[in-house]
């Protein structure tokens, strides 16, 4: 006599792709997760008898409540002090990687291209390009025509193309990079940090308020170098330590005091330079860094 396996709860089964698809719409560790706690909710008091495919019912699901969710976020962050940037997320293989599929598309300069579609055109370029949905499923996810979905897939497809930005992605070209600018900054070295910067580089830090940021973007190799160098020099920064550490997909600096991280500086390479960085500081953004 065999004994039927059992069979396991199609939430937990798709958790990595619901949780993929709310941080890829809300650009938010702590907001994705409370939407799957929201999904959780109403996926255990649907009536299952209704539900004929439990990965599109929950796909469904957590898709409207990022929509939900990202409409009122637009409106909090015209008022957000200093430059807005997404929640990092900490992808080590022992961790984060496991979440999200596709880590690629998670860095934080996607995250930020993502931020200047509209709500439904990041769901749709989300659920399109990265999970690989049809057009005909996601517009039951949207509730929208299929005609419409395949013009606004278009439509972001091409606003994505248009603005992401183009970078090296040699792995060791970044470690040596990565690990050059860490000791530069740590040791007070402006001048070797400016190497590493591209002539036009720009520089955003997000400190939400609650932590020292610079409120504008800074530009130029000189202004973001004496930043970086004159804000590890502070007293408050006594006893910070840089490391490295993969995070939305890519090598990165981790600033860290007292065992647990921040800030973070993750940056984009290209010919051979840092292009753009960006430094997240707000102390309610990190919870994606925490590493148990």
């Amino acid at each position: 006599m065999t004994t039927a396996k059992p069979i396991g709860d199609p939430f937990t089964e798709h958790r990595r792709l619901l949780f993929g698809t709310a941080y890829r719409l809300l650009g938010s560790v702590a907001d994705a997760e409370d939407v799957l706690q929201d999904a959780w909710l109403a996926w255990n008091k649907a009536d299952r008898s209704d539900v004929g495919n439990a990965r599109a019912y929950l796909v469904r699901t957590v898709t409207n409540l990022s929509l939900n969710r990202l409409t009122s976020a637009r409106a909090t962050r015209e008022s957000y002090v200093g430059p807005w940037l997404p929640e990092p997320l900490l992808t080590e293989p022992d961790r984060a990687a496991e979440e999200t599929e596709s880590a690629d598309t998670v860095s934080t300069a996607m995250l930020v291209v993502l931020e200047t579609l509209s709500p439904v055109e990041r769901a749709v370029f989300v659920l399109r390009e990265v999970f690989g949905f049809s057009h005909a499923e996601i517009a039951g996810f949207v509730d929208r025509p299929e005609a419409s979905v395949r013009q606004v897939a278009h439509r972001a497809r091409e606003h994505v193309r248009a603005r992401r930005p183009r970078f090296d992605d040699d792995p060791e070209r970044r470690r040596v990079l990565t690990e050059r600018f860490m000791e530069a900054a740590a040791g007070g070295d402006i001048n070797a940090v400016m190497e590493l910067l591209a002539p036009d580089v720009t520089c955003w830090s997000d400190g939400g308020g609650k932590v020292t940021a610079a409120r504008r973007p800074l530009h130029g190799p000189d202004h973001v170098a004496r930043w970086l160098v004159g804000t590890l020099a502070k007293p408050v920064s006594a006893g910070i330590t840089l490391e490295t550490a993969t995070v939305n997909g890519e090598l990165g600096v981790l600033a860290v005091l007292g065992g647990r991280p921040i800030s973070v500086v993750t940056f984009d390479l290209l010919d051979g330079r840092i292009q753009n960085l960006r430094l997240q500081a707000n102390p309610d953004k990190l919870i994606g860094l925490r590493r148990g």
